[in-house]
């Protein structure tokens, strides 16, 4: 018997190979996306596109502005970092607790669909130092999904969060991505892009996606602004 599965879904190449591992380890994946505000909606598009192609049953997005709260310069018009040195400090486009937000409501929708697995690609090796991407938070939801829910005190069936992409490095999602057969060309990562949805190569997710095709000896297909990019 196939099971379900809710897949957060951005629509970039790290959510888009996310859904692919939970359809590839057998499991029918429901994709949910978020409209909060965020100001590279693009990714929405891309989303859109793509979520059937990779094997989603269904594909729902959520209207969620988090820009009512801000915070982030992915939902504010504060400016989003280029060319920034890595370093341990959180930055700014880490928009406040998303991750939790987005997880509870995916639990939700997994406790209807009578899911009891949730896929989120966040990733603990190559990525910006969100503290809601590391193995300590998607261990400690876990139990809150099994506390909190009325399956689980029930006993229906025990949640479990899985991050398969949680200790890879951006080359090696890349290469997982290839093999699974994602169209790369369809996925979006910029957190700036310009009116043509092209991004800028110089913002840090950017930088982490060009490091990881780079790594993996592979082109980027997406488009990026003229002389931007490599």
């Amino acid at each position: 018997m196939t099971r379900k599965a809710v897949v957060l879904y951005s629509g970039g190449l790290d959510s888009t190979t996310c859904l692919a591992i939970a359809r590839s380890e057998g499991f029918e994946p429901y994709a949910l996306s978020f409209r909060y505000g965020q100001r590279h909606q693009v990714e929405l598009a891309r989303a859109i596109q793509n979520a059937p192609l990779v094997g989603a049953v269904e594909h729902r997005i959520v209207d969620l502005d988090l820009r009512t709260i801000g915070g982030s310069a992915l939902t504010s018009d504060l400016e989003v970092p280029k060319d920034r040195e890595a370093d341990d400090s959180i930055p700014i486009t880490y928009v406040p607790a998303r991750n939790t937000v987005f997880l509870a409501v995916a639990l939700g929708w997994a406790e209807v669909l009578g899911a009891f697995d949730i896929y989120i690609g966040v990733n603990a090796v190559d990525y910006s130092g969100y503290p809601d991407c590391r193995p300590e938070f998607l261990e400690a939801f876990e139990r809150l999904a099994n506390l909190a829910t009325k399956a689980g005190v029930e006993g229906r069936g025990r949640f479990q969060i899985h991050a398969p992409l949680l200790q890879l490095t951006k080359g090696e999602i890349v290469r997982r991505a290839v093999a699974l057969e994602v169209d790369l060309a369809l996925t979006h990562s910029c957190y700036d892009p310009d009116s043509q949805g092209r991004a800028c190569g110089r913002c840090d997710s950017c930088r982490l996606r060009l490091k990881g095709f780079a790594e993996a000896g592979i082109d980027d297909p997406v488009p990026y602004r003229s002389g931007q990019a490599g």
